[in-house]
C-alpha cells in the first residue's frame, strides 16, 4: 500500500495515467504550462503607453476647454480661430494616438491572458467556470463581457494561489477555503465597466455636440473618462504584474511540498 491508500497495481496504473510534469488534459484538451513572464511585462509596458497617451488627452483637453471658454465668453478673431483649428487638430491626434496604443494593448493582453488562463488549468483544472474560449470571445461579446472576463480572471487566480490536486486525486478542492482576496481584480474590473460606459456616453455627447458651449461640456466629458481609464489602467497593471509574479512562483517552487516542483520549460 502507497501513502496514498493504493495497491501497488493501482498506485501503478495512476502514475501511467497520470499527464506529464507541466502539463494536463482539461476537458478533453491539452493544457500545458507556459512562461507569461515576458507576455506580462509587455502587457504592462503597453497599458504604461496607454496611460501615457490618455495623459496626453488630458492635456490636449485643457487647451481644449481654454479656447472654448474663450469662444463662449464672446471671443472672436483671426486668432482665436486658429487657435481653435490647432486645438482641434491637437485633440483628434490625441485621439488617434489612444485608439493606436488600445488596441496594441488588447492584442498583448489577451495573448497573455489566455497564456495565464491555460497555464492555471494546469495548476487547477477544476474549478473553472468557464470554457477556455471565452478567455479571448469573453471580451467581445455584448452583454457577457461584463462579467464573464473578471469571472475567468478569479479562477486563474484562485488556481495560481490554491494547492493544487495530486494527478491519482479525483477529489477536487474546496477553492473557498484556499483562495486570496478578490480585491484587486474587483477593483480593476470595476473601474474597466465604469470607463466602458462613461466612454460611450461621453463620446456620444461629444459627437451630439455643435455650438461652442455644447463641446466645452462634451469635452469635459472625455477628460473624466480619461481620467478613468487611467485609474483603470494603472490596477490593470498591478493585476497583471502581480498574477504573472504568482504563477511564475508557483512553477519555479512548486504549489506544496509534496508535490515537485515543475518550472516553465525553456522558450
Amino acid at each position: 500500500m502507497t501513502s496514498e491508500g493504493y495497491c501497488g497495481v493501482c498506485a501503478q496504473a495512476a502514475a501511467e495515467a497520470a499527464p506529464p510534469p507541466g502539463r494536463a488534459m482539461v476537458d478533453g484538451r491539452p493544457a500545458w504550462l507556459r512562461s507569461p513572464v515576458g507576455l506580462g511585462r509587455a502587457a504592462a509596458v503597453l497599458l504604461g503607453v496607454v496611460i501615457a497617451t490618455d495623459v496626453y488627452s488630458l492635456w490636449a483637453g485643457t487647451v481644449m476647454q481654454d479656447v472654448l471658454g474663450k469662444l463662449v465668453g464672446g471671443e472672436y478673431g483671426a486668432d482665436i480661430e486658429r487657435e481653435a483649428e490647432n486645438a482641434d487638430a491637437l485633440y483628434a491626434n490625441t485621439g488617434i494616438a489612444q485608439t493606436a496604443a488600445l488596441l496594441a494593448t488588447c492584442v498583448v493582453f489577451l495573448v497573455w491572458f489566455h497564456r495565464v488562463r491555460v497555464n492555471a488549468e494546469v495548476f487547477e483544472p477544476y474549478i473553472h467556470r468557464k470554457k477556455r474560449g471565452w478567455t479571448v470571445w469573453g471580451w467581445f461579446v455584448p452583454v457577457v463581457n461584463l462579467w464573464f472576463p473578471r469571472r475567468i480572471a478569479v479562477d486563474v487566480w484562485d488556481a495560481s494561489a490554491a494547492r493544487a490536486v495530486p494527478p491519482h486525486d479525483m477529489m477536487p478542492p474546496d477553492p473557498a477555503a484556499e483562495r486570496g482576496s478578490h480585491r484587486l481584480v474587483n477593483v480593476w474590473w470595476t473601474l474597466w465597466v465604469a470607463n466602458l460606459f462613461a466612454g460611450r456616453w461621453a463620446t456620444r455627447s461629444y459627437m451630439k455636440a455643435e455650438e461652442a458651449d455644447e463641446i466645452k461640456a462634451a469635452v469635459a466629458n472625455m477628460m473624466f473618462t480619461d481620467a478613468l481609464d487611467i485609474a483603470a489602467a494603472v490596477f490593470a497593471v498591478v493585476f497583471v504584474l502581480r498574477l504573472t509574479r504568482m504563477q511564475d512562483t508557483k512553477a519555479r517552487t512548486g504549489p506544496d511540498p509534496a508535490r515537485q516542483a515543475v518550472p516553465f520549460p525553456a522558450p
